[in-house]
């Protein structure tokens, strides 16, 4: 927030619900005042609890991380580049979805806080 992000007035940080991304973590970590600085600037958003598409990407990393670069040293930004782009490559020609283990309707009973309410 100081370095890359100093001039942006607004900062959104998308969370998933694990308890260490709260507003309280700033003031363990930094002077009360600028933890106050830092939150005031910041507006959280967190993805649902369950069936989040966070969960799909942290799946996909860990797959990328054992399936492609797992125990290799590869020492140029390039040759990373890519090997990920080979492997998500092939990876998105099999077109393989993700297997939830709950319904849509269940899905919609149980997530429907997180949706917003809509006024006619």
């Amino acid at each position: 927030m100081d370095g890359r992000y100093a001039d942006c007035e607004r900062i959104t940080l998308i969370c998933d619900n694990l308890n260490t991304r709260t507003k309280g973590a700033f003031y363990e970590v930094f002077p009360a005042e600028r933890a106050r600085q830092y939150v005031r600037r910041i507006e959280f958003v967190y993805t649902p609890k369950h069936g989040s598409w966070l969960n799909v990407v942290e799946c996909e990393l860990s797959c990328s991380t054992r399936q492609c670069v797992a125990g290799r040293r590869l020492g140029e930004l390039r040759l990373l580049q890519e090997e990920i782009a080979t492997w998500s490559g092939d990876l998105n020609a099999r077109q393989r979805g993700v297997d939830w283990q709950i319904t849509a309707e269940d899905a919609r009973g149980k997530l429907k806080s997180v949706y917003p309410k809509i006024i006619l």
